[in-house]
């Protein structure tokens, strides 16, 4: 590596906005949700029977993506219906994530990045 790579300048930004979008990505569960929310509209009694969660998780994790803007709520009578913002950027999005992982030649699984969690800085 020369010495002019570390003066070139970063090739794309990154903000607090991106940590947390990849934040409400990086939750299992909240991707069942969004894959269950492409086949359409759903409430929530509709997303706990599917889901076989507690409602209150089930609540947590919509709002989450709520706050992301992955997601948008519509209140009909006492009922909330919730469905996808953007289908087509999302799944782009991770069409996206696919490419790079295929590019790079990198096989993950969530188990093996979880056990990761459990190693001392310096362990690898």
């Amino acid at each position: 590596m020369t010495i002019d790579a570390f003066l070139a300048e970063p090739q794309f930004e990154v903000a607090d906005s991106h940590a947390a979008l990849f934040h409400a990505l990086a939750e299992p569960t909240r991707l069942a949700l969004l894959q269950h929310l492409s086949t359409g509209e759903h409430r929530v009694r509709d997303l706990v029977e599917h889901m076989h969660l507690a409602q209150s998780t089930v609540s947590k994790h919509l709002s989450c993506l709520r706050d992301c803007g992955l997601v948008t709520a519509r209140t009909e009578g006492r009922s909330s219906w919730f469905a996808l913002t953007d289908l087509r950027r999302l799944t782009d999005l991770l069409e996206v994530a696919d490419d790079l992982l295929e590019t790079s030649g990198t096989t993950l699984s969530l188990k093996n990045h979880r056990d990761h969690e459990d190693l001392e800085d310096g362990d690898l």
